[in-house]
C-alpha cells in the first residue's frame, strides 16, 4: 500500500505540481506586475502600522488573521526541512528556495486578496478561501471543483494538519527528555497527547476569533524566540557569515565544488531547493486564504499586503536563518542522507551547548501547535463549506479527537496519504488563481491608485462593517470572468468597500 501511494505521490506531488505551482507564480507577476516588488515597501509599512494597532474591536483584523496564517505555515519544515534541503541538495538549494520565495510571495498576495474578494458569511463567521473564490469567482458550476478541495482540505487537515504536528511535537520533547538522560514511556506519551487535546479542543471549539487571538500570541513568540537562539548562534560565528552566503550562491551553480564531489549535480540542488521551497511557505495550496480571508480591511489588496508578508518571513528571514545557523556552525553536513531536524539541533548544540537541545524543542512545540490551530482553522472552513455552520462545529470536535491519533500512530502510510491530499488541494487553487488573475490585476491597480495609503497610513477600519457584503458584488462586477468581455469588472469598487 505504501508503495502504491509512494508511486502516485510522485507522480502527483513532486516536480509535476512544484513546476505547477512556479509556473502559476510566474504568470501572475507577469500579469499583475510583480506586486511582490511593486507593494513591498506598502507591505511592511502596513505590517509595522499593524504591530503599533493590533485592533482588537469587532472582527478578525488584518494582523490576526496574518498570525493565523502564518502559524500555520511556519513550523517544523523551517527546521526539519531547511536542514534536508542542505543535506540533499547542498548549501546551493538555499539558493533556489530563495527564488521559489520570491514567487511565492506573489501568489500569497493573489490568494489573500482574492479571499476577501470573493468571501462568504456563514452563519456568525466570514469565511474565505479557494472553495468561494471558485464558486462566486466563476460561478456554481464550477462547485464540483470548490467541493473537491474541500475535501482534500478536510483530509490533509486531519493528517499534515494534525496528526504530523503532534508526532513532531512529540518528537521534540522526547528529544529533549534524552538530553537530561530520561526515556519516555507510553504513560508520558499518552499524558502529552491528553494535555494537547484539552487545550486544541479548548481553542477549536471556540471558532475562528478564539483561534486568531491564540495564534497572535503565539506566533510572535515563537518566532521570536527562534529567532533570538538563531541570532547567538550567529554572534558567535560572526566571521562564518560571509562564507556561508558565498557558499550557498556558488553552491547553486557548482554543487560539487562546495559538497567535496559528493552531490554534483545542479538539478539536484535546484529541485530539492524548489520543493522544499514550495512545501515550507505553502503558497499555491490555498490554506493561507482561509485565514486571510476573514480579515476586516477597506479592501482586498489590502491584506494581499500581509500575503508578502507571510512568505518573506517564512522563507526569506527564518529559512535563512536556519541554513545560517547550519552552514556556520562548523557541524559536518551528511550530504546525500536527510538528517532533518537532527543536523539543526546537532547545530545549536554545537555552538550554544546541550541545553539548546530544549529550546529548540520548545520552538518546535510552539510552531507545531500553532500549526496544528492553523490547519483546525483551515478544516473548519471546508466543512463548512460542504456542510454548513453546525458543520464547521463538528469537525472541530474530530479534529481534537485526532490528536490522539497523532499520538498512537505512526505510519509511513498516514503521513504519505495527508500529504498527497494536501498537493491535491493545489490543483483547484492553482486553477482559479490563473482564471482570476485579471480581476486580480484590476484589484491591484484600484489599490495603488486610490486606496494604497490606506495600508499604509495604517487608518481607521471600522467603517468595513458598514461595507456592502462581498458576494453581492462578486457576481454584479466580474461577468467577464464567466464568459465574455465586458466592461463591468473595470467598475472601481473602492467607495462600495467603505459606504452602506
Amino acid at each position: 500500500m505504501a508503495d502504491v501511494l509512494l508511486s502516485i505521490y510522485g507522480g502527483v506531488c513532486g516536480i509535476p505540481l512544484v513546476v505547477m505551482i512556479l509556473g502559476v507564480g510566474v504568470w501572475l507577476a507577469c500579469k499583475v506586475g510583480f506586486p511582490q516588488v511593486r507593494l513591498f515597501p506598502a507591505a511592511v509599512k502596513a505590517f509595522a502600522a499593524a504591530l503599533r494597532n493590533p485592533e482588537n474591536g469587532q472582527g478578525t483584523s488584518s494582523y490576526r488573521a496574518f498570525c493565523t496564517a502564518l502559524g500555520a505555515t511556519v513550523g517544523t519544515g523551517n527546521i526539519v526541512g531547511v536542514a534536508g534541503a542542505i543535506c540533499l541538495g547542498g548549501p546551493g538549494a538555499v539558493f533556489w528556495m530563495w527564488v521559489c520565495g520570491f514567487f511565492a510571495m506573489g501568489t500569497k498576495y493573489a490568494e489573500a486578496a482574492l479571499a476577501v474578494r470573493y468571501r462568504k458569511t456563514e452563519g456568525a463567521e466570514t469565511v474565505g478561501g479557494p472553495m468561494y473564490m471558485i464558486t462566486e469567482g466563476l460561478g456554481n458550476r464550477w462547485r464540483y471543483l470548490a467541493a473537491a478541495y474541500s475535501v482534500f482540505g478536510l483530509i490533509a487537515s486531519l493528517g499534515v494538519g494534525n496528526a504530523a504536528q503532534v508526532n513532531a511535537m512529540l518528537s521534540g520533547i522526547n528529544h529533549a527528555m534524552r538530553s537530561f538522560g530520561k526515556i519516555s514511556s507510553v504513560r508520558t506519551d499518552l499524558g502529552i497527547g491528553l494535555i494537547l487535546t484539552v487545550l486544541t479542543g479548548g481553542i477549536l471549539l471556540g471558532g475562528a476569533r478564539r483561534i486568531g487571538a491564540a495564534a497572535e500570541v503565539l506566533v510572535p513568540v515563537a518566532s521570536c524566540f527562534y529567532l533570538v537562539i538563531s541570532m547567538a548562534v550567529l554572534a558567535v560565528r560572526y566571521e562564518r557569515i560571509v562564507p556561508a552566503f558565498a557558499a550557498i550562491l556558488s553552491g547553486a551553480f557548482s554543487p560539487a565544488a562546495v559538497t567535496g564531489g559528493v552531490l554534483g549535480s545542479v538539478f539536484q540542488a535546484l529541485r530539492v531547493g524548489c520543493s522544499r521551497g514550495v512545501f515550507t511557505n505553502e503558497a499555491g495550496m490555498g490554506t493561507a486564504a482561509m485565514a486571510h480571508g476573514s480579515a476586516r480591511v477597506h479592501h482586498p489588496a489590502e491584506q494581499g499586503l500581509m500575503g508578502i508578508l507571510e512568505v518573506f518571513l517564512d522563507t526569506i528571514v527564518i529559512c535563512t536563518v536556519t541554513a545560517l545557523v547550519i552552514l556556520v556552525s562548523g557541524i559536518s553536513v551528511p550530504y546525500g542522507q536527510d538528517a532533518g531536524g537532527t543536523l539543526t539541533a546537532s547545530a545549536f548544540a554545537l555552538v550554544l551547548g546541550n541545553w539548546t537541545g530544549v529550546a529548540l524543542a520548545a520552538a518546535i512545540c510552539c510552531f507545531a501547535f500553532t500549526a496544528i490551530l492553523g490547519w483546525g482553522l483551515y478544516g473548519r472552513c471546508c466543512a463548512c463549506f460542504l456542510f454548513g455552520s453546525r458543520g464547521a462545529q463538528l469537525f472541530a470536535l474530530f479534529q481534537t479527537a485526532a490528536v490522539m491519533l497523532g499520538i498512537i500512530l505512526n505510519t509511513e502510510t498516514v503521513w504519505l496519504l495527508s500529504e498527497l491530499f494536501n498537493g491535491l488541494m493545489a490543483i483547484p487553487n492553482l486553477i482559479v488563481l490563473s482564471v482570476l488573475a485579471p480581476e486580480l490585476g484590476r484589484l491591484t491597480n484600484e489599490y495603488i491608485k486610490k486606496e494604497g495609503g490606506i495600508a499604509a497610513e495604517g487608518g481607521n477600519h471600522a467603517d468595513f462593517h458598514q461595507c456592502k457584503p462581498l458576494r453581492a458584488l462578486s457576481h454584479a462586477k466580474v461577468p467577464s470572468l464567466r464568459g465574455g468581455g465586458g466592461s463591468a469588472g473595470k467598475e472601481d469598487l473602492s467607495s462600495e468597500y467603505r459606504s452602506a
